[in-house]
């Protein structure tokens, strides 16, 4: 299973609904590890350190960040990009399938995934 991380931009429900259906799941709040008011492209740098794939609702800046980041040649396991355009239920689940059925390699290829699936 994947190793995720949230950004601040995470609706607080899709982190407590991700924990309440797999309560084994390796989840991170970069909140709760580095100061909130981290920039971006720090947060994808703390999250490449600690081999975690992003998730975020931020489409405006991150998702640039992380192709940046990528086309640089440095470590970019990852980013999923929610939505406010999707239920949270949906978002749960969409984020569930990827955590458990994607393997690392292939998230890291395709740099970002977009939410729905």
């Amino acid at each position: 299973m994947l190793r995720l991380a949230s950004d601040a931009d995470v609706h607080g429900d899709i982190i407590r609904g991700l924990r309440r259906r797999r309560p084994d799941l390796d989840l991170i709040r970069a909140q709760d590890a580095i100061p909130e008011d981290t920039p971006d492209p720090a947060v994808l740098a703390w999250a490449a350190s600690e081999n975690r794939v992003l998730i975020t609702n931020d489409r405006n800046t991150m998702v640039g960040f992380a192709h940046q980041r990528a086309g640089a040649g440095e470590p970019m396991p990852g980013l999923i990009a929610t939505t406010n355009e999707q239920s949270l239920g949906e978002a749960i689940d969409d984020i569930l399938v990827i955590a458990e059925l994607m393997a690392e390699d292939e998230v890291r290829a395709q740099v970002v995934l977009y939410l729905p699936l």
